[in-house]
């Protein structure tokens, strides 16, 4: 049990730091342009959208049915989990103040004043990052070192595109580079605690298992469907970041097959 604990963690820690590597460029280069922003955040989202069905849902379902001896609970198993799923970050989104890229601030009025727009934009993406680093933890937590190191390797890949464009967004914004690369680094920080809850949850109580997994894969299913498809339409760049979101769904599933 230990074992698994630990490399979930991990798993979720190099997703992490992933975030961070893909930041360090906006030190050495000029930016990054919107359309590039838009067709790696394409990519991001297909990434986790194979990932939400090949490496959570449908090895949920599996173990559910294993468990519970029928196809009819499994599916209903699947079918609340995700739903809790998607109501955890609809309440995270909804309770915590927090501030978009494009459509600005989103949140209790009355929180506005109080907070500093990069904290705004921490919190943001730290609501974006946290079922991605839970997703790791619980898909290491199946005990199938194999399941965990596709979606460690699928989602990491997705992060680095990912932590370039918050930091050329915020420099985009008027923060120094320096400042920019710290926040992109901190929204990562959130995925190894999310991977170490995750991991651990599974853990302790097997029974959990197939709840943890489709509870992750509707938490990433509302990022996909509130926060990156949107922001990825907003400006015109929609064919290309669709075809970024083609290249990223056939990337991961087929490291899910070839991993898996």
């Amino acid at each position: 049990m230990d074992s698994i604990i630990l490399y979930g963690f991990l798993g979720s820690l190099v997703a992490g730091v992933a975030t961070a590597v893909g930041a360090l460029p906006i030190f050495f280069g000029r930016g990054m342009s919107r359309k590039a922003s838009d067709v790696l955040l394409g990519f991001s989202a297909g990434v986790m959208l194979a990932a939400s069905f090949f490496s959570l849902l449908i090895p949920g379902i599996e173990i559910a049915e294993a468990q519970f001896g029928g196809r009819a609970a499994a599916a209903g198993v699947a079918v609340i989990a995700s739903l809790m799923g998607f109501a955890f970050v609809l309440g995270l989104n909804e309770a915590l103040p927090h501030e978009h890229f494009q459509k600005g601030y989103e949140g209790p009025a009355e929180e506005k004043a109080a907070l500093a727009k990069v904290w705004l934009f921490v919190i943001a993406i730290t609501i974006h990052n946290f079922p991605e680093g839970l997703s790791i933890g619980v898909g290491f937590g199946t005990g199938d070192i194999k399941d965990g190191l596709a979606l460690m390797t699928g989602i990491s890949l997705q992060d680095i595109p990912e932590g370039l464009a918050v930091a050329v967004a915020l420099v985009g914004r008027g923060y120094d580079r320096r400042k920019a690369f710290f926040v992109a680094a901190m929204t990562g920080a959130v995925e190894p605690v999310a991977g170490l809850l995750g991991a651990t949850a599974v853990a302790v109580a097997s029974t959990l298992l197939p709840w943890g997994l489709c509870f992750a894969a509707g938490a990433m299913l509302y990022v996909i469907s509130h926060e990156i498809i949107p922001e990825t339409h907003r400006h015109g760049h929609e064919r290309l970041a669709t075809v970024g979101l083609a290249v990223g769904l056939a990337l991961m599933m087929f490291l899910d097959v070839a991993l898996g």
